[in-house]
């Protein structure tokens, strides 16, 4: 198939998702009017011990490497995603701060989200407690989130998970109690803690031990 990837057209087998690097390297010299060769990428020591990394990570072969070379209709240079990627920057600059700051840029919006969740929760959890009570009401609450979304509580515990999808998790259920506050089904701060209380022995039960 072809993708699109700025002004330049890249092709990517299905079979395997390997990009062709061969024909992203003519157009770039096509157009620019560079020399730049496929050798010169190959021996740079990064690209080699990023090969290295890769064949270590995904349990590649000589069979499936990252880098593949073949004859033919559709011969050619062929790269793993991850290599793929490396290589065009590499090439382009310029694609490499695009990537860049995709990257950064979603490192915000995740920030973001984190920061946005606590604010909905800490702002519906005020309508429940008066001021002097809001600290520990909103230190256990989030103590029970905790034990929710993690199976445990200990101190800066969400700062040890750097995995997106457990973050995630916590983002969306901050803001489940936030919204079950806000439309009235959780009327008082006990509620709240019983609704956590239920909520942890539902997701954390074996289920063969659930009643049915």
């Amino acid at each position: 198939m072809i993708r699109p990837m700025g002004q330049f057209k890249v092709e990517q087998r299905t079979k395997d998702a390997y990009f062709n690097a061969t024909s992203l390297l003519r157009q770039w010299n096509e157009i620019t009017g560079s020399k730049k060769e496929l050798k010169d990428y190959l021996s740079n020591k990064a690209t080699k011990e990023l090969i290295a990394t890769i064949i270590e990570r995904e349990n590649l072969n000589r069979d499936n490497s990252p880098y593949l070379s073949n004859r033919g209709k559709n011969g050619g240079s062929w790269m793993h995603p991850v290599l793929f990627m490396d290589y065009a920057m590499w090439l382009n600059a310029s694609f490499k701060y695009d990537v860049i700051k995709f990257v950064y840029d979603q490192m915000i919006a995740y920030r973001n989200e984190a920061g946005d969740s606590y604010k909905e929760l800490a702002s519906a959890v005020g309508k429940l407690v008066g001021k002097d009570f809001m600290r520990v009401a909103m230190s256990k609450v989030a103590r029970g989130i905790n034990y929710c979304v993690f199976g445990n509580h200990e101190t800066l515990i969400r700062n040890q998970y750097g995995d997106e999808k457990k973050m995630r998790e916590l983002f969306s259920f901050q803001r489940k109690v936030a919204d079950l506050i806000n439309e009235g089904f959780l009327k008082s701060f006990d509620g709240t803690m019983e609704y956590l209380k239920m909520m942890f022995e539902r997701m954390h039960t074996p289920k063969i031990l659930l009643a049915k």
